[in-house]
């Protein structure tokens, strides 16, 4: 997706964000299948469902290698980067996607890759076949568990689509340390939330003398997590640039075909001037996030740090106010039911606080920094 390379005139650095053939066939064909199989009226079906998504969309997604993108060939992955998953992010951004897609093939693949081990391989190649979902309870910090060494008790709140995945991926304290550890789904009462953005599934779960495997100890498990919480973050930032770019493109079109006192809505200065400034920060924000998704595949950590916190802190507020002003373009049809704007404002405010939100990622940048 991005390449960087250095301006002899200059001594600057140049990243160029084209993409390559095979991202942008990539990106050809997520958007073919999307527009199929995530209308608008599939989205309300799904995300009105229990489960809220199809299993055999999910198998179709298998089908396509988009589960495993980042998981190496041997273990039945594609063997490609993260910037692959960030243009399916951006793309599934666009369409609403009512998927466990960010839990499993992101986040719980994300932490089982920095694992390694026999347990997490096995899991793996489960998740590249699309037989099994895993998720990865990512606010664990704030949760009330214990771990005996053979077993899980407390709860995790939170988790995203936890009612429907067969595997849960957890970081648990252990003798003044920390574990990752993985749980049958079948040991796990879960609790569905009522939650603001209904095309993404959320629920606590309660661990009562649950058995667990453990996958990786100390510093490992520790460094697995945060490393999955940044890749889930900056997916997640690819995600809402394409939610944001969705939104525009949908209020420029109807400021088109909007007539009011014989003139498209388009053409006052008031909507004309704020949809030309959302245009400058949605672009601004593909920068942010394409760099940062970018870095994920670089052993530069100092440079996915900064990179990551600057993107996720700026592309959700970005989505936020494009999909606050899309309502806004529309007029009273935006507030409706019947109209999809108001879903993709859902979206955008409930992912915008999804890990941790903007300052907190500010906060971490600052203490990075030295500020």
């Amino acid at each position: 997706m991005a390449e960087a390379s250095t301006d002899s005139a200059t001594d600057g650095v140049t990243i160029d964000f084209s993409a390559t053939d095979e991202q942008q066939l990539l990106r050809e064909t997520a958007r073919k299948w999307l527009a199929d199989k995530a209308d608008s009226e599939r989205v309300r079906e799904l995300m009105a469902s229990d489960d809220g998504f199809d299993q055999a969309e999910w198998s179709e997604l298998a089908a396509m290698g988009w589960l495993t993108l980042v998981v190496p060939e041997e273990l039945g992955g594609a063997g490609m980067g993260w910037a692959e998953v960030g243009v399916l992010a951006e793309e599934m951004g666009r369409r609403l996607l009512c998927a466990p897609w960010l839990s499993s093939a992101v986040l719980a693949t994300a932490v089982l890759l920095e694992a390694r081990g026999d347990t997490a391989d096995d899991l793996l190649g489960a998740l590249a076949g699309g037989e099994r979902r895993a998720t990865l309870a990512h606010r664990t910090g704030d949760a009330d568990l214990t771990f005996d060494g053979a077993s899980v008790s407390g709860t995790a709140r939170f988790v995203l689509d936890g009612a429907t995945a067969d595997v849960v991926l957890l970081v648990v304290p252990r003798d003044g340390s920390v574990a990752l550890v993985a749980v049958d789904a079948a040991e796990v009462a879960a609790t569905p939330l009522p939650v603001l953005d209904q095309t993404r599934k959320q629920a606590d779960l309660t661990f009562d003398g649950a058995a667990a495997e453990v996958l990786a100890t100390g510093e490992q498990a520790e460094a697995a997590f945060a490393r999955a919480r940044t890749i889930g973050a900056v997916v997640l930032a690819c995600e809402q640039v394409g939610g944001a770019a969705q939104v525009l493109q949908d209020s420029v079109e109807y400021g088109r075909t909007r007539m009011q006192f014989g003139r498209a809505i388009g053409s006052y200065q008031a909507l004309k001037h704020r949809m030309a400034d959302t245009l400058k920060e949605v672009e601004a924000a593909k920068s942010a996030a394409y760099h940062a998704v970018r870095t994920l595949d670089t052993d530069d950590a100092g440079e996915t740090l900064v990179a990551s916190a600057i993107a996720v802190s700026y592309c959700g507020e970005v989505y936020e106010r494009a999909a606050g002003h899309n309502i806004q373009n529309h007029g009273g049809i935006g507030f409706t039911w019947e109209h999809d704007a108001h879903l993709y404002f859902k979206r955008a405010k409930s992912s915008k606080l999804l890990f941790g939100g903007g300052r907190t990622w500010r906060s971490e940048l600052a203490d990075h920094l030295g500020f």
